[in-house]
């Protein structure tokens, strides 16, 4: 029974940090990357749609970002798109493709996305605590039901712990190379 909560919270804990590591991923950090437009949605015949599902996306130099529809009357949907998100980019549009050059970051943005990063950083590190928090009462009201002995609790509370350091360190690693990335010049 406890196996059974800790794979089960500990399934959940991936999810989290996988969900971290996404949202690191879409932050702009002077370099062009496919996953920047992630979170850019495309009226696409009345549905919002992800650019990456209506077009092609490459990265043919490190800071710039090219879109190739695979229909032409959504080009410029996909620039107005882009033009709404809060990437703060500028498409140019050739009639065919969209180019998207991504800036240098100034070191006061390079300061404003670390904050980014960290606070991302520490929602994760509080969703792998709460997801702790669930595990541990379903442990106690095992207990408490006569289901399995204290013994069992203390363990598997234990074992509960080490699971969240465990992913605790992913996000510490995940956020350090993120903010590296970011400081880079």
């Amino acid at each position: 029974m406890v196996k059974d909560i800790l794979s089960s919270h500990e399934e959940r804990m991936k999810k989290t940090i996988e969900a971290a590591k996404h949202e690191f991923a879409s932050l702009r950090a002077g370099r062009a990357t496919p996953s920047l437009l992630d979170k850019v949605l495309v009226d696409y015949y009345g549905a919002p749609t992800p650019v990456n599902q209506v077009a092609k996306v490459t990265v043919p130099e490190p800071r710039m970002i090219m879109i190739q529809p695979w229909e032409k009357s959504i080009l410029h949907d996909i620039e107005v798109a882009i033009m709404k998100s809060d990437l703060g980019l500028n498409p140019n549009s050739d009639g065919t493709a969209i180019r998207l050059t991504i800036p240098q970051l100034t070191q006061e943005r390079r300061q404003e996305l670390v904050k980014a990063v960290n606070k991302k950083a520490e929602e994760a590190k509080v969703a792998l605590r709460n997801i702790r928090r669930d595990g541990n009462e379903e442990m106690k009201k095992l207990e408490k039901g006569k289901e399995i002995t204290e013994d069992e609790s203390k363990r598997g509370q234990e074992s509960m712990q080490k699971l969240v350091d465990k992913y605790i360190k992913q996000v510490d690693t995940a956020r350090e190379a993120k903010e590296k990335e970011v400081l880079e010049v």
